[in-house]
């Protein structure tokens, strides 16, 4: 018998295999129980007030037609580099400083964060906002490039977290990269992976609704890894590497 709890997504002409129907797999839930659940996670969105140092950045983001990584992924990211005592972190996509101004509030006064972008104008808001934050720029090293390149010149276990918030296309990439310079117990952290909603409709078949769908089950697969879906923001797939 079917447990009517669940409702998995109608087939398609692609059939689904076992992994992507695990991904797809949504709780079927009464209307106003699904009102309330949102209610929720709205409340949850909301729980951290940015102050002015983050809502300035979000603004110059929407100036300049930057995608800013939403303010409960904001929160999580102070609260991952805090816990893990992160002292050296990966920044995949600079953006306008957001992600930026996050995880240093929560990495030590000794840390350093790499932040990597391709466009050099994007950096420039996020030192702005390091700045109005009181960081030094000693704190961060910025490196304007693609990140595909960057990334194969930095150590291999050298890091405690790394944050992926680049070319969508490309997570499963980053992903690799990612477990290579991480230490054990280090966390990768990846942004916008339910993508509004729409990766877990398999009837859409865009290039971002298939990476990220193969990005997910890459790290649900991983042995090496435990994962942890966060329904914040657009969703935030995090991951530590397991003792090896």
């Amino acid at each position: 018998m079917e447990d009517p709890s669940v409702e998995v997504a109608p087939d398609t002409d692609e059939p689904a295999d076992d992994d992507e129907a695990a991904v797809t797999v949504t709780l079927a839930e009464p209307a106003a129980e699904a009102g309330a659940t949102e209610q929720l996670r709205a409340r949850a969105e909301r729980f951290g007030d940015e102050d002015e140092v983050l809502i300035a950045a979000r603004e110059r983001a929407a100036e300049h037609g930057i995608v800013p990584i939403g303010p409960g992924a904001c929160a999580a990211l102070t609260f991952l580099a805090s816990a893990t005592r992160a002292r050296h972190v990966v920044e995949l996509g600079t953006g306008a400083g957001l992600g930026t101004v996050s995880l240093l509030r929560g990495m030590p006064r000794e840390g350093l964060l790499t932040s990597i972008d391709c466009e050099a104008a994007h950096q420039g808001l996020a030192r702005r906002a390091c700045v109005d934050a009181g960081f030094p720029a000693g704190r961060v090293r910025m490196i304007t490039g693609r990140a595909l390149e960057v990334l194969p010149r930095l150590s291999d276990g050298g890091y405690d977290l790394v944050l992926v918030d680049a070319l969508t296309v490309e997570y499963r990439r980053y992903l690799e990269e990612a477990v290579r310079l991480l230490r054990p117990g280090g966390v990768v952290a990846l942004d916008n992976v339910l993508w509004t909603g729409r990766v877990t409709d398999t009837t859409r078949r865009e290039a971002i609704s298939s990476a990220l769908r193969e990005t997910v089950r890459a790290v649900r697969g991983d042995e090496r890894l435990a994962p942890l879906l966060l329904p914040v923001s657009d969703g935030l797939l995090c991951a530590s590497v397991l003792p090896r």
